[in-house]
């Protein structure tokens, strides 16, 4: 009787595992969390800088960019990082520009780039 449970605790623990192993294989990359602004009063490469350096300053942004002609501001959350909508904001204005919409988007800060250049 005894062997008969431990021979079904080990079938259990192999599926398991296996289970664990088959989900990690195939499992696709989670998408980098962005968020994307439309700002305005930005007029300037001196200020699209000022922007870029503040949100940078944040501990969870990976990477920002800046598009002057079409007013956007693109923030990146580091791996396993989340942004905070309102607090970017905040940064934004903080730095004198107005924010006129926060969208929350999957795409990571060089599919934006890649996209704006491509509307061109």
């Amino acid at each position: 009787m005894k062997t008969l449970i431990n021979l079904t605790a080990m079938k259990s623990v192999a599926f398991s595992a296996g289970i664990i192993w088959v989900t990690g294989t195939f499992s696709t990359p989670v998408a980098a969390e962005s968020v994307k602004a439309t700002v305005n009063g930005m007029v300037c490469a001196f200020c699209a800088q000022g922007i870029e350096k503040s949100l940078l300053k944040m501990p969870e942004t990976k990477s920002v960019f800046v598009d002057l002609k079409k007013k956007i501001v693109a923030v990146e959350a580091k791996e396993g990082q989340a942004l905070d909508g309102k607090k970017i904001s905040a940064e934004i204005k903080d730095a004198g520009y107005d924010v006129v919409k926060l969208e929350n988007t999957a795409q990571s800060v060089d599919d934006i780039k890649a996209a704006m250049k491509a509307k061109k």
